[in-house]
């Protein structure tokens, strides 16, 4: 089945102990529709200016995401960040943000997204959000992520895209923040009253923790000896995740723990490089390799 993404599109400038990058190609919605089409059909919506060029569509276009939802704003400057890495790869410091085109950005749907069975909302305004899925005719399976800028400054807005929601993605903080429970497990608990079927906790090199009423599911982060650059992580593991579930058409438990698993693997490698790097010529049988290389480590007999 095929899988819309809605999310961000942007320039980053990124340092880390390890090096520098300036203006790479980045946003929640290039992570994710990049590792979502080693599995399904992505078809991204967002909003760029004249400077995100021909050549930088055709990485995206190269990888087989259908970018006619992405809309080019005459005269516009792309989103920017530029961020800076110390020695903790889990913190980091912001240095510019520019939200340019990105400002004003009004998500519209092409005709040919609207048929589609999954749909993922990357981490944007949840009044967006609510217009994104205003404009389904029949309701998609719907993943959202959000962060703590709108849970504190739109929280209302937010709660009514959670009763929408198929599945959220959140933090250990977030989790937190959003539910006013400092247990996880409470936590989850709290977030699925909210509406979503599914939560999904990440906790970056701690790995991540599934939740549906009466079912849980944990994985650890796939080991790495050295991070590059943990940029797009959160954003990779969601397109993973997504991209997985949009393959296998359903949200069976089997599917969901299969799915976590994807996601987590797919994460470790945008670690690997600078932006996307790593993902532009990554193939489904490294992603299939690793996978198998998780599950290997982690298998224990109940006796």
């Amino acid at each position: 089945m095929s899988l819309v993404i809605v999310g961000s599109v942007a320039f980053d400038t990124i340092e880390t102990p390890r090096g520098r990058v300036d203006r790479a190609i980045g946003g929640s919605a290039v992570y994710s529709s990049m590792i979502a089409s080693r599995f399904c059909e992505p078809k991204l919506v967002g909003v760029v200016g004249e400077d995100f060029t021909a050549q930088h569509k055709a990485i995206l276009e190269e990888r087989g995401v259908d970018i006619e939802g992405l809309e080019t704003v005459s005269g516009g400057r792309t989103f920017f960040w530029e961020g800076r890495y110390g020695s903790d790869p889990n913190e980091r410091d912001t240095i510019v943000t520019e939200l340019n085109v990105f400002e004003s950005f009004s998500p519209k749907l092409p005709e040919s997204y609207l048929s589609a069975g999954f749909l993922f909302l990357g981490n944007i305004d949840p009044v967006l959000q609510l217009a994104v899925l205003e404009q389904f005719p029949v309701k998609p399976v719907t993943g959202i992520d959000t962060m703590n800028f709108w849970i504190e400054g739109k929280l209302d807005q937010l709660r009514r895209v959670l009763e929408k929601a198929d599945l959220v993605f959140v933090n250990d903080s977030e989790a937190r923040q959003l539910s006013g429970e400092s247990n996880l497990l409470s936590a989850a608990e709290s977030v699925l009253a909210m509406g979503p079927k599914v939560v999904v906790i990440k906790k970056g090199e701690h790995g991540a923790h599934l939740f549906t009423k009466g079912f849980q599911f944990i994985v650890p982060a796939f080991p790495l000896e050295d991070v590059l650059d943990p940029t797009g992580a959160g954003d990779t593991f969601a397109g993973g995740f997504m991209g997985y579930l949009a393959s296998a058409g359903n949200m069976e438990h089997g599917t969901l723990k299969k799915a976590m698993i994807y996601g987590t693997v797919s994460a470790s490698f945008t670690c690997e490089k600078f932006s996307v790097e790593r993902l532009e010529n990554l193939e489904i049988e490294e992603i299939t390799g690793r996978y198998n290389s998780l599950s290997d480590i982690t298998r224990f007999d109940r006796e």
